[in-house]
Parts: C-alpha cells; sequence; structure tokens
C-alpha cells in the first residue's frame, strides 16, 4: 500500500509542476484536465502526508526513548507515543478507503426518473414529495436542477418527472438513491382515516457525454407533437414536444417542457445517451459475470430500498437496517445523514471484498 501511496505523490507532484508550466498553461484544455487530476489526487496526498508524518513522530519517540535513560524524559516520550499510535489505525483505514476504485461516473451529473408507482394519486403525491426532496438537497449543496420532462397531476403530483442535477460528484451522492421509495400515511383524500402503502420507483442515471455512447442518427425514430399541460400559449398549439426512439434498443425518451422544439430535442437526446449508457454498462456487468457491485450501490430499481412512515415519523432504509426519527427533516432535503451512512456501508463492504 505504501508504495502505491508514494507512486500517487510523486505523480501529484509532477503535475503541480505541469500545471505551473507557462506552455502548458497557455493550452487550457491541457491545463484544465491536468488540474482535475490534480484536484482529484489533493485528498489521498493531503492524508499520506499526515500519515507520514505521525510515522516520522513515532519512530523518533521510539529512537529517543532507546537512546536515555531520563525518567523525566521517557514520561514525556510515553506521553507523546500515547498521543500519537491511536492516529495510526484511522489514518491506515482512511487511506484504504481512498485508495478503493473510484466508480469512473461519480464525479457526473445526473438524471433523476422519478414514477409513481402502486397507489395511484397518493403515489403521484409522494413522487412530488421526493422531487421536492431531491431538489432541495441538491440546491442547498450549490447544485442547479433543471426540469427535462414531468406529467403532473391535477392534485399537485407527478405521474412521473425526469430531471437533472448538475453538480461536481452529484452521481457520487445520489446513485444510492435508486430502488422501490415506499411511504405510509394517511392521504388527504381519506376520511376515515386508514393509513396507506404506496410505492414510487426511483432511477439515477449518471449524465452521458457523446463521446461516452456513440448513437446513429439513422437508428433514431423522431416524432414531434403538441405539448400538454401548463406552459403557456405554445401548449396544445405547436408540435414542440418531442419522442424519440432508439430503434435497436426500443429505449423511447420524450420532453416537451420547453417552448423550443430544438431545446426539447436537446434534452430527449441527454436522457437518451445515459438510459444507452445504463444499458452497456448493465450488460458489461452481466459479460464479466460479476456479483452486485455491493449490496448497498446496486441501483437495482425493483430493489424496495426505504420507507418513509409518517405516522411514526420515521425513515428506514432497508439495505442497512438504519432508522432515523425525523422524517420532516429528510423529506424537507436534509438527506446528509443518511447518504454518509450508505457511502460508509458500501466502502467497508467493498473494503472486505478486496480483502
Amino acid at each position: 500500500m505504501l508504495g502505491k501511496l508514494q507512486a500517487i505523490e510523486d505523480k501529484f507532484l509532477d503535475l503541480e509542476s505541469k500545471i505551473s508550466d507557462p506552455s502548458i498553461i497557455a493550452n487550457q484544455t491541457e491545463w484544465q484536465k491536468l488540474t482535475r487530476t490534480h484536484a482529484k489526487l489533493s485528498e489521498i496526498v493531503e492524508v499520506f502526508r499526515e500519515y507520514k508524518q505521525v510515522r516520522h513522530h513515532i519512530d523518533d519517540a521510539k529512537e529517543m526513548q532507546a537512546a536515555t535513560n531520563d525518567h523525566e524524559m521517557l514520561e514525556m516520550i510515553k506521553a507523546e507515543l500515547e498521543e500519537l499510535q491511536p492516529q495510526v489505525e484511522p489514518l491506515e483505514h482512511k487511506l484504504k478507503i481512498l485508495l478503493l476504485p473510484k466508480d469512473p461516473n461519480d464525479d457526473k451529473n445526473i438524471i433523476v426518473e422519478i414514477r409513481g408507482g402502486a397507489g395511484g394519486d397518493e403515489a403521484a403525491l409522494f413522487a412530488g414529495v421526493l422531487f421536492r426532496m431531491y431538489t432541495r438537497f441538491a440546491e442547498d449543496r450549490g447544485w442547479k436542477v433543471e426540469m427535462l420532462d414531468s406529467n403532473p397531476t391535477g392534485l399537485g403530483g407527478f405521474k412521473e418527472v425526469v430531471f437533472m442535477i448538475k453538480g461536481f460528484g452529484a452521481y457520487s451522492v445520489f446513485k444510492y438513491e435508486s430502488g422501490v421509495h415506499r411511504v405510509q400515511r394517511v392521504p388527504e383524500t381519506e376520511s376515515s382515516g386508514r393509513i396507506h402503502t404506496s410505492t414510487v420507483t426511483v432511477a439515477v442515471l449518471p449524465e452521458a457525454e457523446e463521446v461516452d455512447v456513440y448513437i446513429n442518427p439513422n437508428d433514431l425514430r423522431i416524432d414531434t407533437y403538441c405539448a400538454s399541460g401548463a406552459g403557456g400559449q405554445h401548449v396544445n398549439k405547436t408540435e414542440s414536444a418531442v419522442r424519440i426512439t432508439h430503434i435497436p434498443t426500443g429505449v423511447v425518451v420524450q420532453c416537451q417542457d420547453e417552448k423550443s422544439q430544438l431545446q426539447n430535442r436537446e434534452k430527449c437526446m441527454v436522457m437518451l445517451r445515459a438510459k444507452l449508457l445504463e444499458l452497456a454498462e448493465e450488460e458489461q456487468r452481466k459479460n464479466t459475470a460479476q456479483d452486485r457491485k455491493s449490496q448497498v450501490g446496486t441501483g437495482d430499481r425493483s430493489e424496495r430500498i426505504r420507507t418513509y412512515n409518517y405516522p411514526q415519523g420515521r425513515v428506514t432504509d432497508h439495505r442497512i437496517g438504519l432508522t432515523l426519527h425525523k422524517l420532516e427533516a429528510v423529506v424537507n432535503g436534509d438527506l446528509q445523514e443518511l447518504i454518509d451512512a450508505l457511502i460508509t456501508v458500501d466502502q467497508s463492504e467493498r473494503l472486505q471484498q478486496m480483502q
């Protein structure tokens, strides 16, 4: 492990030299590429340097301990060692986690699809709750939310809603949200006060660049139609809505949220690339006969991952057996504790798989 860490620090120092080279600065594309790589390595190098410093102080203290008989000095050295030695194991653990293979999609923007499942109007209403939960969480982090497509209901929910979250590292945070979310509560339309159980499906896809997925234009069927719902005078009058079908795979995407047909088409292509990338990665996992990446980070849409129980004010994540009695805070965007716990378990499982 130490050899690998030293090689990373050497690369970091080499990058540091290059990004201050005027000839490289003049080539902004190359400079930005090197700067991003330098930034990605900075955390692990910082922890490695701290680790080396602690080990260096321990070695120095032990040398002094072996070289002196002075009682007062030995007591000082003993106190120093008692302070330094407990720092080694946590730093080693942190370095092991930082050395774990990184998901190549982690830094990407994401496309989130939320669809009402079992429960009719109540499921659609809860789809709206999850949409607001995710957008508030994203906006609190300074990330931008952009609507791609939606099918709202008259009660204020969504049969389905598709949106993009733009922010560095968005996928690394949101990828654990894919799956079936279950809500237990008394619907506003329920006069007898009975608790209903409804479900909503969430899918989180990393944004795919054109270089990630090649799409042959001849493989596309593009249909235009009049948009429906709220949106101004263009609705139901101009064919601004776009539906694109990828014929080889049968994947269909549509967008009607923009007034311009061109803008809707561009958003459709963003969604299509993300879906085709997801299909390609799923096929790759099957071909390499891999088991799930981990129990936490599967992204399996059919898996029930979380229950939101309103009468008890609790949220339970079934994958890690965590229950938080802070439902109102969670649905208002306070997801950090849940996500931190999911990341910790995911990292622990991947560490075990590497041993």
